[in-house]
């Protein structure tokens, strides 16, 4: 071993001009003049890439200011846009100009895209924010408490609806809200729908909905119950006051749904007040829960709408299905919680035999985590699998007639497209079109982990992380900079949250266990 070498500058230990291989340093090293060994040393100490430290525009997204994100690997999502190998985005304000080879901006500011993949921001369909600072608290957790002898007492319902859930003051609502939503706008999700369960108290609704204004990111802010059914709380005739008083603009980043689960008592009610006001109802529709009688009976009844969304739809009958088509109902799947948590077999077979458009949702970050590149390839990977069995004669499987496998396109506009129409966001985003909003994501392809790039949506799709994000913008606005979020001070914040989980845990009687069991 050599202090010298080691630290960059080699030396020649050789006693002739022969070249040996060192087992134990793992690189070539000749004798003559050192000059492998030199050479070998330059791999590890020369320049890490080409440069791309360019200043970001100034006063993105707002009204005249322009730029141009230019030479990148274009991918819009949109087949009448088209892909390019190299290409140009031209934003102005906070909505795209123009997408194509080449475009004079007309001395518009620059952002390097030069081995980088352009493309739409994602779309999460379904989260529950306020659940950030419970984060991997349940990874080993099931839904509820009769699936398994082994995890009784780490079940969803019992341990973050029922006992978690009913201490939560405003504050920690907004504390969990805000970093959840800056962590997934760092992973490239500029679109969330919020399924907000922790409605207590107006404040508590207040506070969720000033996080998400506080985080610059697009998203849906979904009012639906008061977890645990605290006292005094006024779910769902307080969907009016939000309504008016949040949302009577649609020119701004966050709309509103309302929730309306069919296994609480009286959620007719907030089906009906969602569509007084002409907001979208959503609700979880969950086998494994005892609801597919009363979703039967809905469906009877042709009660739902184009106004439906419903989140997981494991376990329901064929009929249910069939009426949730032909009422033009969206569907949000999220593959990784459902095959964890014991929903159910993810639907993705059923939904697209029937010709729905799926959008991928992220779910619970207690269980798992909220980027969409896990849903992308764990969805892309379960219906592959299904369709592949079918093909090799495996029984037990459910029929696949009718479907080819899933590409990694398939994914990638299950995760932005699909997300953007569920949410009723597809006029404003979810690709790359002249007169869209700029939800836009720059990714690193000349990172170690993708580098040399052959495949846009594959190197998307089978390779990337949320470490590859290099750049975020939403509706014109640069929002992470060249990997690294931008206005927020992460320290301060993570004591907030920090703070927040302590006091969570205190008042759930919960001890603050790293590496209990199960």
């Amino acid at each position: 071993m050599c202090r010298l070498c080691d630290e960059g500058k080699p030396q020649d230990h050789a006693s002739s001009n022969e070249q040996r291989w060192n087992s134990r340093r793992g690189f070539l090293k000749a004798g003559s003049a050192g000059t492998v060994a030199a050479g070998a040393m330059a791999m590890f100490h020369g320049p890490a890439a080409e440069a791309h430290d360019e200043r970001e525009p100034e006063d993105s997204g707002q009204r005249g200011r322009r730029y141009v994100i230019r030479g990148g690997a274009v991918m819009s999502v949109d087949p009448k846009v088209g892909d390019f190998a190299r290409a140009d985005v031209l934003v102005e304000g906070k909505k795209i100009v123009a997408v194509g080879p080449n475009l004079n901006a007309g001395g518009a500011g620059e952002i390097d895209a030069r081995g980088r993949i352009v493309m739409p921001g994602f779309v999460d369909t379904h989260h529950h924010l306020f659940e950030t600072a419970l984060r991997s608290f349940l990874a080993d957790g099931l839904l509820l408490n009769y699936l398994d002898p082994g995890v009784t007492t780490q079940n969803y319902f019992e341990k973050i609806l029922s006992t978690f859930a009913p201490v939560y003051r405003p504050q920690d609502v907004y504390i969990s809200e805000l970093f959840g939503s800056l962590s997934q706008l760092d992973a490239g999700v500029t679109t969330a729908h919020d399924i907000s369960q922790i409605h207590h108290s107006p404040q508590h609704s207040d506070a969720a909905i000033q996080a998400l204004k506080d985080s610059a990111r697009r998203a849906v802010f979904g009012y639906f119950e008061s977890a645990g059914g605290v006292p005094g709380n006024q779910y769902p005739a307080d969907a009016r006051r939000i309504k008016k008083r949040y949302f009577s603009s649609s020119d701004q980043l966050l709309s509103m749904s309302m929730g309306g689960e069919i296994y609480l008592p009286g959620y007719e009610a907030a089906w009906t007040i969602g569509r007084e006001l002409g907001l979208p109802v959503a609700a979880h529709i969950v086998g494994t829960f005892g609801m597919r009688g009363e979703f039967d009976k809905l469906a009877a009844a042709g009660a739902f709408g184009p106004d439906n969304f419903f989140i997981h739809m494991t376990g329901m009958s064929d009929f249910a299905w069939q009426r949730a088509r032909d009422a033009g109902v969206a569907v949000s799947l999220a593959v990784p919680i459902e095959m964890n948590m014991a929903h159910g077999t993810p639907p993705i077979i059923k939904a697209l035999q029937l010709g729905f458009r799926p959008s991928l949702s992220t779910d619970v970050e207690c269980t798992l985590t909220a980027d969409l590149f896990t849903q992308m390839r764990t969805a892309m990977a379960l219906q592959r699998m299904f369709v592949n069995a079918n093909k090799l004669g495996e029984t037990n499987m459910p029929p696949t007639q009718g479907l080819r496998l899933a590409t990694t396109r398939d994914a990638i506009e299950w995760a932005t497209l699909n997300g953007a129409r569920d949410l009723r966001l597809d006029k404003k985003v979810g690709s790359l079109v002249p007169g869209k909003e700029a939800d836009i994501i720059i990714l690193d392809a000349e990172a170690i982990n993708v580098a040399p790039l052959n495949h846009v949506p594959g190197a998307v799709v089978s390779l990337m992380d949320r470490t590859n994000v290099e750049t975020v913008i939403v509706a014109g606005q640069v929002r992470k900079w060249k990997g690294r979020m931008k206005n927020v001070n992460l320290i301060r914040l993570r004591r907030e949250l920090e703070d927040s989980r302590d006091y969570l845990f205190a008042q759930a009687g919960i001890p603050q266990n790293l590496f209990r069991a199960p």
